[in-house]
């Protein structure tokens, strides 16, 4: 019953048709405690005006309420209250995709502002492709770190509030101080080759140049495009130096750092895999270019919608029987009239 009560704002009525019932209730309870019992003529009542209580009288009087009661439960019973949970199964996904996050030590660079606040590029590329998450929401989407080296940070997920927890404890130089592109494809092919969907694709997010790992970026493309995986890569960062806080005998300063984004090696993987180079050199131009991908990338998945219902009608039948057996029990007990 605390459940019901819980849940009563989000009640649904199976039968809700049978609720109509519940209007004809005060008439026969009406009727009922104005129906006259059976009679004797007295010369005067005077000597009952002083009687004591009696629990046969006051039992008399509530009978007929107990018995409206008692049906006003059958009926809720009969309109089959409910609380629905309902579930989504994805029968077919649209599009599968894994971000493949650059955490090299280039990444402090401070070109990018977030409110008007100065931040390096791993922040704001943390906060745009955290709204990107929050769009697909049927589609897995999956995470590869790389740096001098490159690993998985979280597998193709449904659970995207868990993917964005790993998103937000990313931290610059978690997989080495340098780049390693090719690393990172192979990793992230590694992830989808076996995946059925509509579509796969790689967000590769990097200002650099491949400068680590054993794979080549063209090899790795090409595997990639055996697997009908497109790539999108985006050169992030602004063009020229971009300032940088360091650490040096005199404490933390700000430097200019130049940039080394190998765009050529960036456009060569899009074109490869018939996917397509973006820059971004500011925080703006990273959003633009992930809502682009997301209208690009963009398929309906197969969704089926289930929902388990949670009966609450042997609650209102128990109570009207309860109550039903208690006027029994008065009338042919308590209430027994004894043969003249």
């Amino acid at each position: 019953m605390r459940e019901f009560l819980q849940n009563f704002s989000h009640l649904e009525w199976a039968n809700i048709q049978y609720l109509g019932l519940l209007l004809i209730l005060p008439v026969l309870c009406w009727l009922d405690v104005k129906k006259k019992p059976q009679s004797i003529i007295l010369s005067t009542t005077k000597g009952f005006a002083k009687a004591p209580w009696q629990l046969r009288v006051f039992l008399h009087k509530i009978l007929p309420y107990i018995r409206t009661l008692a049906l006003a439960f059958l009926i809720l019973a009969l309109a089959r209250p409910r609380f629905g949970e309902k579930s989504l199964e994805v029968i077919s996904y649209g599009v599968d995709i894994v971000l493949a996050i650059d955490t090299s030590g280039s990444m402090k660079a401070e070109d990018f502002q977030i409110q008007g606040q100065r931040v390096d590029r791993l922040v704001a590329l943390k906060s745009v492709a955290s709204d990107f998450i929050a769009r697909r929401s049927h589609d897995r989407i999956g995470m590869v770190v790389f740096g001098s080296m490159a690993f998985t940070q979280c597998p193709l997920t449904l659970d995207h509030e868990l993917l964005r927890k790993f998103l937000s404890d990313l931290e610059i130089g978690m997989a080495g101080e340098q780049t390693a592109i090719g690393a990172s494809i192979g990793t992230a092919v590694h992830r989808l080759k076996d995946l059925k969907s509509e579509s796969k694709i790689l967000i590769l997010l990097t200002d650099g140049a491949n400068t680590a790992g054993e794979m080549d970026p063209h090899q790795a493309a090409e595997i990639a495009k055996s697997y009908g995986i497109k790539i999108y890569p985006i050169g992030i960062g602004s063009k020229g130096s971009a300032p940088m806080l360091i650490q040096t005998p005199m404490g933390p300063m700000y430097r200019q750092v130049q940039s080394d984004l190998d765009e050529d090696l960036l456009m060569a993987l899009a074109e490869k895999t018939s996917g397509r180079y973006f820059r971004a050199q500011n925080t703006e131009e990273l959003a633009q270019i992930y809502e682009v991908i997301d209208k690009m990338e963009r398929s309906e998945a197969k969704i089926k919608e289930h929902t388990e219902y949670q009966e609450y009608f042997p609650i209102f039948l128990w109570l009207c029987l309860y109550l039903y057996a208690l006027d029994l029990f008065f009338m042919r007990v308590v209430l027994r009239r004894q043969p003249l």
